[in-house]
């Protein structure tokens, strides 16, 4: 029998999942949450910097070998070897608000493409993950499962996840947010993460972020990709890197892509 070639390194994003997860619910709510600014206003935690720490001490030991880039402490992936790209807390205002949409991210990366995701949503009861070649899986109150993209054929069947509209209109376009949004059956805003991996399990058929960084998505190429479905940015470059993110079934990514780029 032949051992999936990432077992031992999705096995390991378990583990890193788990730690993390203890972590994040033990802070979730809590009345002596520490919180400061980042320079872009976006705020941070300290539970967010002590799963990032857990997460690199666990790697130091384990992987001694490969890089480490996350939102909190830095580094880069690069484009050779092996990086683990971390989100240790992806929806840090919904954690802060106690709105329990919020998920640790983690991706390792070989020579500049996503080859393990795992995203663990503790508040939800889902956990998601996927290695290059093995599939997508989800993990649910209903059990654990194999992941799948839909079969939605045309955009103006398509159930779409998208973010803010304020941020289109300073970051990309909001000429071109609106007629995505006219494009297809029905929009919603469930944000971050939770967009991509409802792409993979085939209950959206299109997402779309207009401003991410490398570790909102890193996971969520992999897991999508691997559930049937494509990833791009939003010119159609097939990167995490690219600081937009367009996650489709498949059969509407070109049709989407031609809404984005209409003038």
């Amino acid at each position: 029998m032949t051992v999936p070639a990432y077992s031992d390194d999705l096995a390991l994003a378990t583990r890193l999942a788990d730690a993390a997860d203890a972590l994040t619910t033990a802070r979730f709510r809590a009345l002596d949450l520490a919180v400061s600014a980042k320079p872009d206003r976006t705020p941070v935690t300290d539970a967010d910097t002590a799963v990032e720490d857990a997460i690199r001490e666990i790697l130091s030991t384990e992987r001694p070998g490969d890089t480490v880039a996350g939102e909190e402490r830095g580094g880069t992936a690069g484009s050779e070897g092996r990086a683990w790209v971390i989100d240790p807390i992806d929806g840090t205002k919904n954690f802060l608000r106690g709105v329990p949409v919020w998920a640790t991210l983690i991706a390792l990366v070989e020579d500049g493409t996503p080859v393990v995701g795992m995203i663990s949503a503790p508040l939800l009861g889902r956990r998601w993950w996927a290695a290059r070649g093995e599939g997508a899986h989800l993990r649910d109150a209903a059990g654990e499962r194999r992941m799948s993209v839909s079969k939605v054929a045309t955009l103006g069947d398509a159930y779409l996840s998208t973010t803010d509209l304020n941020s289109w209109t300073e970051y990309h376009s909001r000429e071109k947010y609106l007629a995505l949004t006219e494009a297809c059956w029905e929009s919603r805003a469930f944000g971050d993460f939770w967009s991509h991996c409802l792409v993979a399990e085939g209950a959206m058929d299109v997402a779309a972020e207009c401003i991410v960084n490398p570790w909102d998505v890193a996971a969520a190429q992999v897991i999508v990709t691997e559930a049937g479905g494509r990833f791009t940015d939003l010119s159609g470059a097939e990167t995490y890197e690219g600081g937009s993110a367009l996650s489709t079934n498949g059969l509407l990514h070109d049709e989407a892509l031609a809404v984005l780029r209409r003038q």
